[in-house]
């Protein structure tokens, strides 16, 4: 399989913090990539390397043999929270029409080819019945799948999301990652999560970053590993309901 992502000897600093350090990563097509780690790893550092929203101080960075400013309108992102407030007054449909912006050269509004995409999107996470539907009316597991449905009008190669069932309940998770593991047939997904317990059942391989990455397959993780990234012990809770 081909590599779509590669980081050679990545390093990045905040005022001479180092969050980032001497990363190596390659990402294959079609595979489906967790990244874990505690607060402050490094995680939103290095999607914002990804997604070329910041330029490492040493090393460098390709995305689809791109760098990752060229590459930026063939990945989708699914932010962890979303870039506005939930009482702003725009409607479903219009929120997941946005992610049509910059997908072509045309003067004014947007296409019909582009309702029709965006419609496509809505119905992939079956959420087409509340295009008309305000934001401020969403349930936590609605707007996430809202910003998914944003993420996949754009038609990217690579859809990367970071902590997309923050806050939201078991079965709105399971349904939204049953629903990646479908798209994952045709794109690569990299996904951030606190929970690998849960999303070890979808991944290929899990990135543990704390300041530095090792790579694992999914069957490798251990307690000792999580244990070892998190820098205390690992403590397991039966759920008997």
């Amino acid at each position: 399989m081909s590599t779509v992502i590669s980081f050679e000897h990545v390093s990045y600093a905040y005022a001479h913090s180092n969050v980032l350090q001497d990363i190596c990563l390659d990402i294959e097509a079609e595979e489906f990539f967790g990244v874990i780690g505690p607060n402050a790893a490094g995680k939103s550092t290095l999607l914002k390397l990804m997604l070329g929203l910041l330029k490492p101080d040493s090393g460098n960075i390709s995305i689809l043999g791109l760098t990752p400013k060229q590459a930026s309108k063939q990945i989708g992102y699914v932010p962890q929270h979303p870039a506005f407030p939930r009482n702003f007054p725009i409607n479903v449909g219009e929120v997941v029409l946005m992610g049509r912006l910059g997908k072509h050269r045309r003067m004014g509004g947007f296409s019909h080819h582009d309702r029709d995409i965006a419609l496509e999107s809505l119905s992939v996470v079956e959420m087409a019945d509340l295009a008309l539907t305000p934001i401020k009316e969403l349930s936590g597991g609605q707007l996430q799948r809202m910003l998914i449905a944003r993420a996949l009008s754009c038609e990217p190669e690579i859809l990367v999301l970071d902590e997309p069932t923050a806050n939201i309940d078991m079965q709105a998770e399971e349904n939204i990652f049953s629903l990646l593991k479908k798209y994952n047939e045709d794109m690569t997904i990299i996904v951030v999560s606190h929970d690998i317990a849960f999303i070890s059942a979808y991944v290929n391989r899990v990135a543990c970053l704390n300041t530095t990455l090792v790579c694992h397959e999914t069957e490798a993780i251990s307690g000792k590993t999580i244990e070892e990234l998190y820098g205390s012990p690992v403590k397991m809770i039966h759920h008997g309901h």
